[in-house]
């Protein structure tokens, strides 16, 4: 409660007096950075308040009255409330993306072919959504193919993922909530404003916890948008337009942050086996989490794993991107960096966005994995196995 409310005091007197009692209590000194005593608590799990969500309700509707729906009347929660922090705005301050303009390709002229995109490729439709753009709203709903999407992307941790939002018949309506749990977005629903973890696609906190509520993921590919047009000439791909003023010139947002290693939300630990923003492929099959270093994926450009009781093979092309396919039976040996691959029995395989589709009619389904920082997974996901 404390470390809470010493970011908001005004008086230096009070923070005075706070300091000096969180470092009686931590045995711990302030030097100028409150993310050590953040890390004590996380760590030393001193015990909990049986009134601290009241307490967040509260405190936090001081800043938006919709926060105190999420903490309000004790609720059931999947996560320790002392491990969510408030990110720095208000209930959808980063403003979603819904149903937004898209272009045809070849009217995409503010793209440079090494920008970056991330692609989609669902039920015969191409879409493409610039980095440039998501990192400033970090969440896009749209239609493709008549499936409503959400696809969120966390700048803190370099993650989009793509969600289907309707499950069990239900479409889930989501927004940005304006908190965090361990440096990574957490997303709220419109109908109840339970909080949703964005690596999981489940509700954490609130009136959905406890009902076996998971969103679907679908495959997104991290790549650039000279490889991605290439492959998809039809695609279409977000328009400036999006009735916000941003810099939406390549680097644009979150520069800085992107600039270091440095992080900008304290986590309970780091694994320093990979740098904090490291980019891994991240993959969570059968209930395993598994991070696979980049690096080693452009190394190997045809790499096959096991997570869980899932087979899968990497394929990985020129421009770094990773496409994950299903490998039960099946070892791939060679590919040619774009649509036709060789297995182990002299098989040809045709590669897609879709699936692997060999000569005799056999057909491998393409996984969902997406690409991450190595600390915001790490957080998420400790017992999460490396290769590097």
């Amino acid at each position: 409660m404390l470390l809470d409310l010493i970011y908001f005091s005004t008086s230096p007197e009070i923070d005075a007096a706070m300091t000096r009692l969180l470092e009686e209590k931590s045995g711990l000194r302030f030097r100028g950075d409150y993310d050590p005593f953040y890390r004590w608590i996380w760590t030393s799990n001193p015990g909990q308040h049986p009134r601290y969500a009241e307490f967040m309700a509260t405190l936090y509707s001081e800043i938006d009255p919709a926060f105190r729906d999420y903490f309000d009347d004790q609720p059931p929660t999947l996560i320790r409330l002392d491990e969510v922090l408030w990110g720095g705005v208000n209930q959808d301050g980063i403003p979603p993306l819904v149903q937004p303009k898209m272009l045809a390709a070849r009217d995409a002229t503010y793209l440079d072919d090494d920008n970056i995109v991330f692609g989609v490729f669902l039920d015969g439709e191409a879409r493409a959504y610039p980095k440039r753009i998501l990192a400033w709203h970090e969440m896009v709903k749209d239609r493709i193919g008549g499936r409503e999407l959400t696809g969120v992307y966390c700048t803190l941790c370099g993650a989009m993922i793509l969600y289907d939002s309707t499950i069990a018949g239900t479409y889930h309506d989501l927004g940005t909530s304006g908190f965090l749990y361990r440096s990574n977005k957490l997303m709220y629903d419109k109908a109840t404003s339970s909080l949703w973890s964005t690596f999981t696609g489940t509700p954490v906190i609130g009136p959905l916890v406890g009902k076996g509520i998971e969103l679907e993921t679908r495959p997104v590919v991290t790549t650039t948008w000279g490889e991605w047009r290439s492959r998809h000439p039809d695609t279409l791909v977000l328009s400036l337009e999006t009735g916000r003023e941003r810099d939406y010139s390549e680097g644009a947002a979150y520069r800085d942050y992107f600039a270091t290693d440095r992080l900008m939300f304290a986590v309970p630990t780091l694994d320093r086996r990979l740098p904090n923003k490291a980019e891994v492929l991240a993959i969570r099959y059968d209930g395993e989490p598994l991070a696979i270093a980049a690096e080693l994926l452009e190394r190997n450009p045809v790499y096959q794993g096991r997570a869980g009781a899932t087979d899968f093979v990497v394929f990985t092309d020129p421009s770094g991107a990773n496409r994950v396919y299903d490998a039960s039976g099946v070892s791939f040996v060679s590919w040619d960096g774009r649509g036709r691959a060789v297995s182990g029995d002299g098989r040809e395989w045709t590669l897609t966005e879709s699936a692997l589709t060999a000569g005799d009619g056999t057909r491998k389904e393409r996984l969902a994995a997406h690409r991450a920082f190595w600390f915001g997974w790490y957080a998420q996901f400790p017992q999460t196995r490396l290769i590097k």
